[in-house]
C-alpha cells in the first residue's frame, strides 16, 4: 500500500477571515510577500491539494505547507510574521497592515516619501518597529527606479523579431546590434585628480572644462562579442551611411548582415534606404520605440562608460578619441558576448503582468 504521509491540518475560514485575505490579496499596492501568503491560504481553503496550489502560484510545495500550517495555528497573525519565542508580540496585525497600506498608498504632508521617523510619528510605533515591518515586507520608500512602457503599435512584432534573432540567428549571417553614443564629452577637471590612497578614495573636483565632443558609432556582434567602432564629430545620416560602408567592408562578403537598430531618424532617411536597396545582404530590424534595453550594444556602451569615459580626463577631443579607439581594440582582443536568456514570450508576459498591476492601481 502506498504511503499517504501525514494528513494536512484542516483549513476552514470564517467570513471575516476570507474577506480580509481577499482584500490583502487583491489590493494592487499590497506587499507581494503578504499577497502571496494570502493567495496560498485562500487556494488551500478552496480545497486545492498542496501540489496544485504550488503549481498554480508558482511556488515550492514546501512554501504552501509552511504558510498553510502557520495559518491553521495562528490565523491572520501568522501571515504577518513567524511567531517567535520570548516576549509576546506587542504590535498587532492591524497596526502592521496600517503601516504597509500607508507606506504604499499615501505620502507625508511635507515630503515625497516616508522615512522611518515620519512613519513612526504617523503610526505611533517606534522607528525600529517601522524599520522591521518595512524590512519584512520588502518596502524601501527611500529608493526609486525608472521605467518606461513603449507605446509602439508594433511592439509585440518587434520584440519577437529581435529576440528571435538573438536566440536563433540565421545561417551564413552575422547579427550586429548597432547604435550611436552621441556627444561624448572630452572633460578635463579644473584641478588635478588626487589619486586613491589607503583609507581614502580617489578625489576629483566637481567642476570641469569642456573640450569638445565626439560620437561613437558601434556594431556589437551578438555571436562573439566583437565590436566594429567608428568615431565622427557629427551625428547625421551621412555619418551613419559611412558607418554602414565600414561594416560592409569589414564583414565577409559571403555573409548576410542583420542590423538591430533603434528608431532614430538617421537610420531611416531616403539616402539610407537607397544605400540599403543597393546592398541587399543588409537587413534592418528595428527595436520598439522607447525600448533601448533590447539592443545589446547599449549594455556594451555601459561597460565603455563605466571603465573609460566617466572618470576619464581628456584635454582634447583627439585625446578622447584615441582612448576610445584603444579601449575598443583592447576589448576585441578578448571579446565577451552577452547571454540573452529571456524568450519573447517571457518578456511579453512580464510586461503584461506589470500593465495589469498599474491598471488595477488606477493609473
Amino acid at each position: 500500500m502506498a504511503r499517504t504521509g501525514r494528513p494536512m491540518p484542516l483549513l476552514t475560514l470564517t467570513e471575516d477571515e476570507r474577506d480580509t485575505l481577499q482584500r490583502w490579496a487583491r489590493r494592487a499596492k499590497s506587499s507581494q510577500a503578504l499577497a502571496l501568503r494570502c493567495r496560498i491560504v485562500l487556494a488551500c481553503a478552496d480545497g486545492l491539494a498542496r501540489k496544485d496550489v504550488a503549481e498554480k502560484l508558482r511556488v515550492d510545495p514546501a512554501t504552501v505547507t509552511k504558510w498553510r500550517s502557520r495559518f491553521v495555528r495562528n490565523r491572520l497573525d501568522a501571515l504577518v510574521d513567524e511567531p517567535r519565542s520570548g516576549r509576546p508580540r506587542s504590535v498587532t496585525v492591524d497596526q502592521v497592515e496600517d503601516v504597509i497600506v500607508t507606506t504604499l498608498e499615501q505620502t507625508p504632508r511635507n515630503a515625497t516619501h516616508w522615512s522611518r521617523t515620519s512613519m513612526a510619528q504617523k503610526s505611533g510605533l517606534s522607528r525600529s518597529t517601522v524599520g522591521r515591518i518595512w524590512r519584512d515586507f520588502g518596502l524601501k520608500p527611500h529608493l526609486a527606479e525608472t521605467f518606461k512602457l513603449s507605446t509602439d503599435p508594433l511592439f509585440v512584432d518587434k520584440v519577437v523579431d529581435v529576440v528571435g534573432l538573438y536566440h536563433h540567428p540565421p545561417e551564413r549571417a552575422v547579427v550586429l546590434c548597432v547604435d550611436e553614443k552621441s556627444q561624448i564629452q572630452a572633460l578635463d577637471r579644473s584641478q588635478s585628480v588626487l589619486p586613491m590612497m589607503p583609507g581614502m578614495p580617489e578625489r576629483r573636483t566637481h567642476d570641469y572644462h569642456r573640450n569638445g565632443i565626439t560620437s561613437l558609432f558601434a556594431a556589437f556582434d551578438v555571436a562573439d562579442g566583437t565590436v566594429i567602432g567608428e568615431l565622427h564629430r557629427q551625428h547625421r545620416a551621412a555619418e551613419f551611411k559611412k558607418f554602414l560602408i565600414t561594416i560592409d567592408k569589414t564583414v565577409p562578403a559571403e555573409l548576410d548582415v542583420h542590423l538591430v537598430c533603434d528608431n532614430y531618424g538617421t537610420h531611416k532617411t531616403p539616402a539610407i534606404r537607397a544605400w540599403l536597396a543597393k546592398h541587399p545582404r543588409f537587413h534592418m530590424h528595428f527595436t520598439p520605440t522607447g525600448s533601448s534595453w533590447i539592443n545589446q550594444v547599449e549594455r556594451w556602451f555601459g561597460f565603455l562608460t563605466d571603465q573609460m569615459i566617466r572618470r576619464g580626463v581628456h584635454k582634447s577631443v583627439q585625446s578622447l578619441e584615441k582612448d576610445v579607439r584603444a579601449w575598443i581594440a583592447d576589448w576585441n582582443t578578448h571579446p565577451r558576448p552577452f547571454l540573452w536568456t529571456k524568450s519573447a514570450e517571457e518578456i511579453l508576459d512580464s510586461i503584461a503582468r506589470h500593465c495589469r498591476r498599474i491598471s488595477d492601481a488606477g493609473h
